[in-house]
């Protein structure tokens, strides 16, 4: 049940980006950071004497992620600038590879239905996004950037798996997005982009992004990460581009295109798939050096 709250969640994001006059650096910054009055309020009530406990592997690997997440927005955005969106998103959507390869390098036998479920998901993203295959260089540059975004995103969630073993989610949270907004917003700035003076909608848009697909979005699914594991994690934030897709048609009318029904059977389809195996994979440890 949380799953499906944080994949309608984060499924907002794209809408409300696209009514939002705003840089996307900023915007990532933004969400990020607004997120954390309410995280610190949670974690002052309730998870002081946990933030203080916390050791310093501990601390290294909330910052750890944090920097996957910032990485992940300043190589993912930058690639919607040189190559087609189609290629960019749908390169993106190879995370659930990478979170499987990170498993396996990790020592987590990946069983042959689990990489059924992730092919069948990853085909599904493919079919909806499309692919536009353009040759040049500022292309290709823009189609490795897109990869590297997934590899990025799946290094978070496999990091963020580990935390959540041992660390409350806002104690986690509040670390992450911390980290994540400082470095993005420092890259906005640093790449000359506007960080502030924007319209008093977009604010409001801004708010409506950390409450959706930041808090209930991407929080919940920190939430989940110690008992459904980062691949089914992964597997699941790819119902993102559907949801966003259904989302369009219904406030912009965008009508879906005619390979949405068989791609959204191949998404929940890998969902499945993934979430029944009966391997029941766990995550293996981190390297204690970290």
């Amino acid at each position: 049940m949380l799953l499906g709250v944080g994949v309608a969640a984060v499924s907002t994001a794209a809408p409300l980006i696209r009514e939002a006059d705003a840089p996307a650096l900023a915007i990532a910054a933004w969400r990020n950071l607004f997120a954390l009055p309410v995280l610190a309020a949670i974690v002052l009530v309730a998870h002081r004497r946990e933030v203080a406990a916390l050791d310093r592997r501990q601390r290294r690997l909330i910052a750890l992620s944090g920097t996957f997440l910032a990485l992940h927005f300043a190589t993912w955005v930058p690639s919607l600038e040189l190559t087609t969106v189609a290629s960019s998103v749908t390169l993106v959507c190879t995370q659930p590879i990478w979170s499987s390869l990170i498993a396996r390098f990790r020592g987590r036998a990946v069983s042959r239905q689990e990489w059924t479920g992730v092919a069948l998901s990853v085909a599904g993203a493919v079919l909806l996004t499309g692919i536009d295959v353009t040759v040049s260089a500022r292309a290709l540059a823009g189609d490795v950037l897109a990869l590297v975004g997934g590899a990025l995103a799946a290094a978070y969630v496999a990091v963020g798996a580990e935390v959540r073993k041992d660390v409350a989610n806002p104690v986690y949270t509040l670390g992450c997005y911390g980290v994540a907004g400082a470095l993005v917003g420092l890259l906005a700035v640093g790449s000359g982009q506007a960080v502030s003076g924007f319209e008093g909608k977009t604010w409001v848009l801004l708010l409506a992004m950390t409450a959706g697909p930041q808090l209930l979005g991407h929080s919940v699914f920190n939430r989940v990460l110690p008992s459904l594991g980062s691949t089914v994690v992964s597997v699941a934030i790819l119902l993102e581009v559907l949801g966003s897709t259904l989302l369009a048609w219904v406030f912009f009318s965008e009508v879906p295109p005619a390979a949405a029904v068989p791609a959204a059977v191949l998404l929940l389809a890998g969902l499945v798939v993934v979430v029944t195996d009966p391997s029941g994979a766990t995550e293996e440890e981190l390297d204690p050096a970290l």
